[in-house]
């Protein structure tokens, strides 16, 4: 999918396909998403930090997620607003903001105006767009 910027971090498609293998490479660099449910990071409860399965960068800590019963993690806000760009999406006949990472242009997934909070969003986002990152115990 392109788009008018120009991200910090680019490569090539067949980069991009070597880095990330044929499921990372279609939710992330062809908006793709994981069936409902089905993603690796849906239950996780450790305090931690979710990156950027492509690129790294730091996107949602694990105190903004929360259960929201749609079938893939749902944060309330990210980390760092800065760290995520929100894009119109008309595809599929309806109209909702698609998220992406800044740094390298990866699609995550989704942002609603259902959540819990003083800012009442649900960053709905695919696992396989995500790392996770536990904290360091002391």
């Amino acid at each position: 999918m392109k788009h008018d910027v120009t991200p910090d971090i680019q490569k090539s498609e067949d980069e991009w396909k070597a880095q990330l293998g044929p499921e990372r490479y279609h939710i992330l660099r062809e908006a793709g998403t994981e069936a409902p449910f089905s993603g690796s990071l849906l239950q996780i409860q450790d305090d931690g930090t979710y990156v950027c399965g492509a690129c790294g960068q730091p996107l949602f800590r694990s105190n903004e997620k929360f259960e929201s019963h749609c079938g893939w993690p749902s944060f309330t806000h990210p980390e760092e607003r800065e760290n995520v760009r929100l894009l119109d999406d008309s595809t599929l006949g309806m109209h909702r903001i698609e998220v992406r990472c800044k740094r390298c242009d990866s699609h995550l997934g989704h942002v609603f105006d259902d959540g819990p909070g003083p800012e009442g969003t649900r960053y709905c986002i695919n696992s396989h767009s995500l790392d996770f990152r536990p904290s360091r115990q002391a």
